[in-house]
């Protein structure tokens, strides 16, 4: 598997650095009284938070969204725009990854149109917590692909409530090779899971067929290669 070169170099700088087994914890001082959080709640965006002052410490040249909630969270990159993409994400170790990938339909929308958003690289961080201590369990650079799977409901996991698809969900990627739904295992299964996802959800606005025609169309465009699909 080829991951883009700038994020290899930030993963491998952090497992050097020793962020396994590192320990941290999250602190809010207001009117010279401070707390040290103990729920998870703003673990994520606090890690987000550290990761880009860690980038900025290391010298490590990154972009954000002008709009901080657009995809992705970094760029690795003072010029391009369309790769060394960077989303970061974050879960409980104990629990299992429980973290939204992507909204689905939005991204369904992006990706059709902006076919190298699947070559995006996620930044995954499994911390464990004690009290208001944060442990890093471990870390890992994937793909999209890499991180979803299929389901006992859908051809691609969501989170689907009352027949409502809101949001890509990830499968336990990690630990023993015994999941009824492993991850995919390359990115043509991925929009495949896409595809039949979508044929099948009676609530949705997009057309199946003619979303996988503009993302081969528009795929092709961009890496003048076909999507075999």
């Amino acid at each position: 598997m080829e991951y883009n070169n700038n994020a290899l170099v930030l993963y491998n700088l952090l497992k050097n650095d020793g962020i396994i087994n590192s320990v941290g914890k999250i602190t809010f001082e207001l009117a010279h009284t401070s707390v040290d959080i103990s729920t998870t709640d703003t673990v994520g965006q606090s890690l987000q938070s550290w990761l880009k002052q860690y980038m900025l410490d290391k010298n490590i040249v990154f972009m954000e969204m002008d709009n901080t909630q657009e995809f992705p969270d970094f760029i690795l990159d003072s010029i391009d725009k369309e790769n060394n993409l960077l989303e970061v994400k974050a879960f409980n170790y104990n629990a299992g990854p429980g973290f939204d990938i992507a909204n689905f339909e939005s991204y369904c929308d992006f990706v059709r149109i902006k076919p190298y958003i699947l070559n995006a690289d996620y930044l995954i961080f499994g911390y464990s917590m004690t009290d208001a201590e944060i442990k890093i369990e471990n870390i890992w650079i994937k793909k999209i692909w890499e991180i979803s799977s299929s389901s006992g409901t859908h051809p691609l996991k969501v989170q689907d409530k009352r027949g409502i698809i809101y949001n890509i969900r990830p499968c336990k990627w990690y630990g023993t090779n015994n999941n009824r739904f492993p991850a995919f295992t390359s990115q043509e299964q991925f929009i495949k899971a896409i595809y039949n996802t979508l044929r099948e959800y009676q609530h949705s606005r997009i057309n199946a067929d003619e979303w996988l025609s503009d993302l081969k169309m528009n795929y092709k465009k961009y890496y003048n290669k076909s999507l075999d699909v």
